[in-house]
């Protein structure tokens, strides 16, 4: 990549060849010390003790931070790290990482550390790094599950980088604009970046309004998709596409779609993974050096006295035979409605009331905590009307024709409507929902060959409950049997309004189970939204098409 200044080119980094590899780090080493000898000699003329980094080298200085900490290549990593000392050597302060790994959820000693990846793995990240120019924190937490992760970067790459009806800028500028719903600096930051890169405007990035008309117009449907897909209309889908000279065309709005769609999803997987900031970004690294052995002073008077403590397992705060007897009872449960399953059906009545009465239940399903989240700085002008929110159906009186998935399906309609409009995304959305749909391990926390289908079924119908969808040959009784406050409180917030998401909730649910499981639910949480809120846009499409 290029730098905006056009001083130092990145962009030979991703190149799988060594040797490109090695003539990219001379020339980027050269760079960065020329400018560390003009800011230290400046600073010395100056009488300054310190010089900072400034004109530009800061970035460059957290960029080859993140390089030797994240690059799955060990040339680059080691080599960045040398960099960095000859700038040190010089009297510049270099930074140094925040946080610990790439989840606030996770203890990084159980998250795969790169460069000590397995052949597979490298050759997933080797791929990420290639395509987007670094190994980002949500790949880092993905990665326990790499047949999903293939699936994701594959589908996620032709969005945003192979031939496809809107222009590359267009599509990180919807990113942002998707991401910031959810006030997802994480995201937002990573499209701004990509965005300047690919030469988009950076005044668009002073507020929606600063953007093109024809994308301030699709801000209506960014914020009903994020929040209540269920009151888009084909009339929606009209007026975006007969706006005269700003008007969409069919096959631009469903790549918009698709990427609106993805980027709310992706904001619940962040929150709900507890993403940390990318080490290069904003909050990922600090020029400040450490205090009183490693701990920042503020960090003490807060009361966070070391990695340890932050990362406590929540299983450790409880007896274990509680957290044992939980797993247990859940087996028992699958193992008793497996066998109601097979005795008795119940009738068609029966099973359209046990919906009703879930969906009318998930309205009631909120965390004690309902912390409201501040919009993070910056991140709020990408969008118009930040009260708009999620609503539940039928508050205030307010009623929602329940959505059937027999009247209009993903696998019947809404595929072939996206490769006809769209071609080889369909394929690719499908296979993604198919894999975290169907991902297993026959694993539940201590226990192996379990059968988890029944589980998978009732996390996936759940969130489309509080959609509105209904599957007319499932049992919704079923959902309440398996899944219990604490863990419909996480889910909701995760689905719903990801930004208040907090750790407590992720700890305070499958206390006995991996981290690679609850990653696991994300994965289902963030499929079964998209495919959700896809529904809905493409049955308005569709109702607009005959």
């Amino acid at each position: 990549m290029e730098e905006r200044e056009g001083e130092v080119r990145w962009d030979g980094l991703c190149s799988r060849d060594a040797a490109a590899r090695a003539a990219a780090l001379d020339t980027i080493g050269q760079a960065v010390l020329r400018r560390a000898e003009s800011v230290a000699s400046g600073a010395a003329a100056d009488g300054l003790p310190v010089p900072a980094a400034r004109d530009g080298l800061g970035e460059a200085l957290a960029r080859l931070l993140m390089l030797s900490k994240r690059c799955p290549f060990p040339d680059v990593r080691e080599k960045s790290e040398a960099i960095l000392g000859g700038v040190q050597e010089l009297g510049i302060r270099i930074p140094r990482p925040l946080g610990h790994g790439p989840s606030r959820f996770i203890p990084e000693k159980e998250t795969i550390q790169v460069g000590k990846e397995d052949a597979a793995m490298h050759t997933l990240f080797a791929e990420s790094f290639a395509t987007l120019g670094r190994l980002d924190n949500v790949t880092l937490v993905m990665v326990f599950h790499p047949q999903y992760l293939e699936s994701f970067l594959k589908t996620q790459h032709y969005l945003l980088q192979m031939d496809g009806p809107l222009p590359l800028h267009y599509r990180h500028y919807i990113g942002i604009m998707a991401a910031a719903r959810h006030q997802c600096s994480y995201l937002v930051n990573l499209h701004v970046n990509d965005f300047l890169h690919v030469g988009g405007d950076p005044k668009w990035l002073n507020g929606l309004e600063n953007a093109p008309q024809k994308l301030q117009n699709l801000g209506e449907l960014n914020k009903m998709l994020a929040h209540r897909p269920w009151l888009i209309t084909k009339e929606h889908i009209e007026q975006l596409l007969k706006t005269e000279e700003n008007s969409w065309s069919l096959a631009e709005l469903i790549h918009a779609v698709v990427l609106l769609t993805h980027y709310h999803s992706l904001a619940s997987f962040t929150f709900g993974c507890g993403i940390s900031p990318e080490i290069d970004c904003e909050g990922g690294h600090t020029f400040r050096p450490p205090s009183v052995s490693n701990y920042c002073i503020c960090d003490i008077t807060n009361g966070y006295h070391g990695v340890d403590e932050i990362h406590a397992s929540p299983a450790g705060s409880i007896p274990s035979t509680e957290s044992v007897c939980e797993v247990e009872a859940l087996m028992e449960k699958m193992k008793q409605l497996q066998e109601c399953r097979d005795e008795e059906e119940a009738s068609q009545e029966e099973m359209a009331t046990r919906f009703e009465r879930e969906k009318r239940e998930s309205m009631f399903v909120c965390s004690s905590e309902d912390e409201e989240s501040a919009a993070t700085r910056d991140v709020s002008r990408h969008f118009e009307d930040t009260s708009y929110g999620y609503k539940d159906f039928s508050r205030h009186g307010m009623h929602v024709p329940t959505f059937r998935v027999q009247d209009y399906s993903w696998e019947d309609h809404g595929y072939s409507l996206v490769n006809r409009l769209y071609p080889d995304v369909g394929q690719l959305l499908d296979e993604k929902f198919h894999i975290a749909y169907n991902l297993t391990y026959n694993t539940m926390a201590m226990h192996k060959d379990v059968d988890t289908s029944m589980l998978r079924r009732a996390i996936w119908n759940y969130i489309h409950c509080m959609f509105g969808i209904r599957y007319d040959d499932y049992d919704y009784g079923e959902i309440n049997q398996l899944l219990d406050r604490s863990f419909k409180v996480y889910i909701k917030t995760v689905v719903c309004t990801p930004e208040k998401t907090t750790k407590r909730m992720y700890d305070s649910f499958w206390r006995q189970f991996e981290h690679s499981e609850k990653v696991h639910v994300n994965l289902l949480l963030v499929e079964a939204r998209m495919q959700a809120e896809l529904l809905y846009a493409l049955r308005a499409i569709t109702r607009y098409m005959t």
